[in-house]
């Protein structure tokens, strides 16, 4: 970030970015403001002296402390706004860069106050915002060349952020179509499943009939007879003297000699 100092020179910071930072001279006329604010002087020269020694925390309460007394002091402003966003305070930053590029007279003033709203919005990755305030900076003092790297820089990080959003959201479509598809093979397999389950289910309900239907073509069996001793003796005799009156018959038509019942 450039610093604001008394005799109103704009230095490079040690900010450590990827983006350019600029040195640049702002010609204010404050010759008899400083005259007639001594002690605000005091406190911006305080101020640069622990803002270059990294501590911005002290330098931002100088910066405050002057400001207090004239709350337009460019200076005061311009330096305040470099402490927020070596803090990492950056919407704090963007909030006095604003009101510096305000009241600042000049363009290149105007455009510098843009350039370190532009590195705040990079610092959070908000490219579209850095991207617009490098164009004011450029609007401002077209021969800003570090406002130019950076507008570049910016645009490209852009450019991967549309792609990779791009690309993650196909890939969230094919994840979609894949899930989708899976859940339908799921319900054909559930389906066919159901389908060869009744299938069992019909085929053994056949089979139960069959069985049933062989269970009633079967003839059942006849409950044996009980007879005493006497009467099946009289049934064998009846059965014996049937069987030898019809051998008897058999041999006078043959002319065959009648054989006696039992040999002596």
């Amino acid at each position: 970030m450039k610093l604001h100092s008394n005799n109103i020179i704009h230095c490079r910071s040690n900010a450590g970015r990827v983006w350019a930072m600029q040195a640049v001279t702002i010609l204010l006329a404050i010759t008899c403001a400083l005259t007639t604010h001594a002690q605000d002087k005091f406190s911006i020269l305080n101020g640069n002296e622990q803002y270059n020694k990294g501590n911005y925390k002290k330098a931002a309460d100088y910066y405050t402390k002057a400001l207090s007394k004239k709350p337009d002091y460019t200076p005061g402003l311009f330096n305040l706004g470099n402490s927020l966003y070596n803090l990492k305070k950056y919407d704090s930053s963007r909030k006095v860069m604003a009101m510096t590029e305000k009241i600042a007279k000049e363009k290149e003033g105007k455009a510098a106050a843009n350039y370190n709203i532009g590195n705040t919005w990079m610092a959070e990755k908000k490219w579209d915002e850095a991207i617009e305030a490098y164009k004011k900076t450029l609007r401002n003092n077209p021969q800003d060349m570090d406002a130019k790297y950076n507008l570049s820089y910016a645009e490209k990080m852009k450019a991967q952020q549309d792609q990779q959003k791009k690309d993650d959201k196909n890939k969230d479509k094919n994840k979609d179509q894949q899930d989708k598809n899976k859940d339908n093979q799921n319900k054909d397999k559930d389906k066919d499943k159901d389908k060869n389950k009744d299938k069992d289910q019909k085929d053994q309900q056949n089979d139960n009939k069959d069985d049933k239907n062989k269970d009633q073509e079967q003839p059942q069996a006849q409950p044996k007879a009980n007879i005493d001793k006497k009467t099946a003796e009289q049934v064998l005799n009846a059965l014996q003297n049937e069987e030898k009156k019809l051998q008897d018959k058999m041999r006078k038509e043959k002319g065959a000699p009648v054989r006696p019942d039992k040999d002596w």
